[in-house]
Parts: structure tokens; C-alpha cells; sequence
């Protein structure tokens, strides 16, 4: 998508008018300064250029003294759902983001720092989504727009009413907020927060919004309708809404998980109804999320350039980037509800293989990785991190390292980190090579003992052992490895290390690497535990079937521990399985009987490809 040129002197005025007005905390009234004029130094912020996904920002910071400013801190927010790049240039040396949102910029060390006196400077930065003016700005503690004298201009607030509908939520499913609003010169726009997470904006009436709510929301919860005319003067208004959700279907009484991957390309948001995902998925993995995503908080931009999602409501198409409207928006984060209220939890998938070759883990962002995870009500995180090119050094327990550790430690370390700073209920998983935890001396798993050669030996071996109290799962990939790698091996090598449950995953036929061909049932007098561990590399092909190894996790395995499927939609998107091999209904509901989960006869329907 080429680049639009924006007017500058347009775009620069409508900032300047909307600039100051705080949109973090819904108040009650405020007449903020309309054409004032500044005497101490302001910051303007502006656009060169923009985009459908974005803008080249520019910043002009402006000193109307008769002195120069030597040093300067700038401080913001942004309105709407732009977002700032990790690096800043011309005057500007570093950009950090908070927890908040609030950005601050420091000045480069070879001459940014000083403000000419009756001059100014220039900060550039690229930005992701539509830039719509800044709020909470100061430059060196005082307000951006400089001290001023009186404003003149239109001081006239508008009038709101908010309704929340219901007032009393006894089931899963949506709070809708209806607002009315009206002002002297022209409503411009209304915000809608739940507290103080802004929740949606809208610039036409009818103004409405929602929210989806489970029982993790059980209590009561206030919303503000917030409206703004052209001036910048605000009102708001408050309703509040009761959310007493009980009876909700908790996790299998076994103990038992049973996840499914649920890639998201040529799919659709409406294929998460709790009508079509079966409800023997304990867990659903929803695939993938880029490393690197740019996503900032109540954006709701699930599309593919930002968050990663290929669903097709979001996909880039050769005919340009797809968007999702609020409605769309909406749809994913109450089927998300839907599926948690009836037991299934869901989680997000970050990485994969395609996100996993360039250099998207090493600008890994936690904090917005958690954003969309907040917004879409996820369970949990999953760290699919596939990142080629570790190598190990296949010593003992004491000293194996690999090339990449620090790298994978660095992921889960800070995503943990935020995620507790924020004091959520959520969980991490990784996904595990097949022969992640193979080729440390003096264990069972030694190259040669079990399959030879795996460019992928050893790399998940430090980062599962050393911070396993940071990790709620290993999701196994089991497959992929070809006719000698065992399933049951690479299961017992993770559980050596973590005392944590493991998922043993399946993959439907045809597997993208090593040629082995998942069968459903096992030969006859095939023992689900036998030839395994024997100090040689054995052939696997009579185990590799969903029979034998469901049956091994159920009486080898540990309480939590259970079965992972990649992936539900494989056949819908890729091909049929080969006719005398499992397929995705025969494997789930094979799992589902031997685990004794629930729902065993359900079945995922056909459904052509999204586009």
C-alpha cells in the first residue's frame, strides 16, 4: 500500500486542538485551552506522511524564550489506537513505553538536547495505526501546550446519558452500552471505558459499545461514556452493571488436557462457536501471533498486519490488507467468552514457523503481546518459538547449553514479568521440539540412544529446566521427527526435566517434515510401552498411532498431563487424511474415550476454506 502524503498544517492544527485533553480517566467535566497563547516551550505532534496501517510522525518541540533549554523530557499518551516505534530520531535519542501507555522521549547526546532560544527541534518517529492527537503530554513536567493566558473560544460542554443493558448479567455473553449525546457546535466523538480501559470510540450516532463478560468479570463493573465536541470540552456519564456468572463448566474431572492448535488462516472468527469447536478441547490454541506485534491495548486491531491472526475477516489478500470492523472485533472476543464459559480455555499462540525465520523473537514485545491477550480475555500465552540455528553442546546435565538460550530464557522471562506486574490470572505455555530435551550425556536421551542427527537436539533443555516454575505447560510437538523419532521417548526426556504437565501432541497425516503417517488404532498385541528406552534407535512405526500413545499417557503420565492435536482445521486447509490413516474427528474422539473427557461423540463439521 503506497504511502499518502497527509497535509501537515491540517493535521497539525486539529492535534494542537485535541492535544491536551486527558483521556485516561474519564471526568466528570473539563474546558480545556482553545486558542491560547504559549509563553514557556510546547510540543506539537504531526504527521509527514500516513497510511492505512500507519504514519511517519514528527514532533516539534518549541522554545519561545529568550534563553535556550539545555536537557528536555517529553511525556504522552496517544488517543486512539496509534503507537509508537522502539526507536526516535533527529532531536529525539530513546522512546521507552510503560504498562500505562505513557510514552517518554529523551534527547540524542550529540546536540538534541538544547532548544534554541525563539527556536525549535524536531523528534521522528514511524507509528502504527491513525494518529488522532496526544493526552497526559508534558515537556520537562509542565503541559505541552506551554503556560497560557485565558482561552477564548467555544467553552460550551456537550450533554450525555449512558445506559448498560443488561444491568444484570447471570450468563456469558455481552454488556451493550447505548449513549446519547449532544452539544452547542457538534458532537465529535464519544469514548466508552470499563474503569479506566477504554473500551471503544465512536464518531456517529447512535453511540454504542460492548463488552463480553465471563465469570472471571463476577462483581460489579462501572462504564463512562465520555463525549468530546470540536473544541475539546468533555462530559461524561456513568451506569454501572452487575456480573453474577455461576455454574460454569470447570476442567474434566480427570485432570486430563486435551489442546488443540486452531491455525487461523483461511478460517474464519464465526468457526470459534461453541457449536462447532468440540467440547472435548480442554484447551484451544489459536495460531498465530507475530513475536513483534505492534497491538497496543483497546486498539481491538486483530488483523493480520498487526497482531498476526490470518483469519479472513483480517487477512492480507492480494488485494490489500483486510481490517476488522468493531462488530468483527466483537464477534472474536465473545465467541473467546463463550468458549471459556463452557470450559474450554483459550489461549494465543505466538511464533509459529513462518513468524519464527527473520528477526521477530528478537524484537519480542511482551507488553503488547499481552495487551491482545487482556483484550481478547485469553487464559493464557503460548510460545511457539521455532527459531532455527541453536546449536548445542550435547555435554551433561551441568554444563549442556545451547547457542539460543538466552534468547528463548529472555521470551519467558519477561513475559512473565509482565504479566505478573499486572497482576492477571494467566498462564505460559511452550511448545516443545519433539527432540527439544534429547542429546545430554549421561542420560537416557544421548544422541545415539534415540534418534540421531535432529538439528533441534538439546534446544529446549535449559529454558524448560531452569525456569519451569515460570512455565504452566509443554505442549509436545511429537511428530514431525519420521519413523525412528518415539513419541513416548521424547515424553519421558521433558518429564525428566518438568514437573509440570505435558502435552503429547498428535499431528494428522500428511506431517510437514519426516514422512511418518499417524494411524488410529494399534496393531494387534501391540504393548503401549514396550521398546522404548533400550539404548537404540528403534524403528517407531508400530507405536506412531493415537491408540498406543493416548494409552501411554494415561497410565505413564501425571495428573494434568494430556494429549495436544496440530491442528483442528489441518484437513479443512490442507488435504484430507490418507484413507487408512487418523483423521481430526477419529483422533479427538479416540482421545476424548481413552482420557475419559466428555462430549465423546462430538464431532468438528465440515467447512470449506475461508476467504
Amino acid at each position: 500500500m503506497p504511502r499518502v502524503p497527509a497535509s501537515p498544517l491540517l493535521l497539525t492544527a486539529a492535534l494542537l486542538l485535541g492535544g491536551c485533553a486527558d483521556q485516561t480517566a474519564p471526568t466528570a467535566r473539563t474546558t480545556p485551552a482553545l486558542t491560547a497563547q504559549a509563553t514557556g516551550p510546547t510540543a506539537t505532534f504531526d504527521a509527514t506522511s500516513q497510511w492505512d496501517t500507519g504514519f511517519s510522525g514528527r514532533i516539534t518541540l518549541t522554545n519561545p524564550g529568550t534563553t535556550p533549554i539545555t536537557g528536555w523530557t517529553l511525556k504522552f499518551k496517544f488517543n486512539g489506537n496509534a503507537a509508537a516505534g522502539s526507536s526516535v530520531w533527529g532531536a529525539g535519542g530513546t522512546i521507552t513505553r510503560d504498562s500505562a501507555g505513557l510514552y517518554t522521549i529523551t534527547p540524542n547526546t550529540w546536540g538534541g538536547a538544547t532548544i534554541p532560544a525563539g527556536g525549535s527541534v524536531t523528534v521522528n518517529y514511524d507509528g502504527t495505526g491513525q494518529l488522532s492527537g496526544v493526552n497526559t503530554c508534558t515537556l520537562n513536567g509542565a503541559a505541552c501546550s506551554g503556560a497560557t493566558t485565558p482561552p477564548t473560544g467555544d467553552t460550551t460542554v456537550p450533554t450525555v446519558s449512558l445506559t448498560a443493558s443488561p444491568t444484570t448479567v447471570t450468563a456469558a455473553g455481552n454488556v451493550t452500552l447505548s449513549a446519547t449525546a449532544s452539544d452547542n457546535v457538534g458532537v465529535t466523538r464519544v469514548e466508552f471505558y470499563q474503569g479506566a480501559t477504554l473500551l471503544a470510540t465512536d464518531t456517529t450516532a447512535p453511540y454504542s459499545a460492548s463488552e463480553a463478560v465471563t465469570s472471571a468479570q463476577n462483581g460489579t463493573r462501572t462504564y463512562t461514556a465520555k463525549a468530546f465536541d470540536a473544541a475539546g470540552n468533555t462530559r461524561s456519564a456513568s451506569a454501572s452493571v452487575t456480573v453474577n456468572i455461576t455454574g460454569t463448566t470447570p476442567p474434566p474431572a480427570s485432570g486430563s488436557i486435551n489442546v488443540g492448535y486452531a491455525g487461523t488462516w483461511l478460517t474464519s472468527i464465526n468457526d470459534l462457536r461453541t457449536s462447532i469447536v468440540p467440547a472435548y478441547y480442554t484447551d484451544l490454541n489459536l495460531a498465530f501471533v507475530r513475536p513483534d506485534t505492534t497491538y497496543t491495548r483497546g486498539s481491538l486491531a486483530f488483523d493480520q498486519s498487526v497482531a498476526g491472526f490470518e483469519f479472513a475477516e483480517g487477512a492480507t489478500t492480494p488485494n490489500g490488507q483486510r481490517k476488522f470492523t468493531a462488530t468483527q472485533a466483537q464477534t472474536l472476543i465473545q465467541n473467546v467468552a463463550a468458549l471459556k464459559a463452557r470450559g474450554t480455555r483459550v489461549w494465543i499462540s505466538v511464533g509459529g514457523w513462518s513468524y519464527s525465520q527473520g528477526s521477530q523473537w528478537a524484537n519480542f514485545n511482551a507488553q503488547r503481546v499481552v495487551d491482545l491477550a487482556q483484550d481478547l480475555g485469553a487464559s493464557g500465552v503460548d510460545i511457539d518459538w521455532e527459531s532455527s540455528g541453536s546449536s548445542c553442546n550435547k555435554a551433561d546435565a551441568a554444563t549442556f547449553s545451547c547457542s539460543k538460550d538466552a534468547e528463548i530464557k529472555t521470551i519467558i522471562t519477561t513475559l512473565d514479568n509482565e504479566i505478573s506486574a499486572r497482576g492477571l490470572n494467566m498462564q505460559i505455555s511452550v511448545a516443545g521440539w519433539s527432540t527439544g530435551a534429547y542429546y545430554v550425556k549421561g542420560t537416557p536421551w544421548e544422541e545415539g540412544k534415540v534418534q540421531w542427527g535432529s538439528p533441534f537436539g538439546g534446544t529446549m533443555y535449559r529454558v524448560v529446566k531452569d525456569l519451569a516454575s515460570r512455565i504452566d505447560r509443554v505442549n509436545l510437538m511429537s511428530y514431525d521427527g519420521g519413523t525412528y523419532y518415539d513419541p513416548r521417548e521424547g515424553y519421558e526426556s521433558y518429564r525428566a526435566i518438568y514437573p509440570g504437565p505435558i502435552a503429547m501432541g498428535l499431528e494428522i497425516a500428511p506431517e510437514g517434515s519426516g514422512g511418518a503417517v499417524l494411524k488410529l488404532n494399534a496393531p494387534a498385541g501391540t504393548v503401549y510401552d514396550a521398546e522404548m528406552n533400550t539404548g537404540t534407535n528403534n524403528e517407531a512405526t508400530r507405536y506412531y498411532n493415537v491408540d498406543t500413545l493416548t494409552t501411554f499417557l494415561k497410565n505413564k503420565g501425571r495428573p494434568g498431563d494430556g494429549m495436544m492435536l496440530w491442528q483442528i482445521w489441518k484437513e479443512r486447509v490442507y488435504a484430507p487424511a490418507p484413507a487408512d490413516a487418523a483423521n481430526v474427528n477419529s483422533t479427538g474422539q479416540k482421545v476424548c474415550t481413552i482420557l475419559g473427557l466428555s462430549s465423546c461423540s462430538s464431532t468438528l463439521p465440515t467447512l470449506p476454506p475461508a476467504q
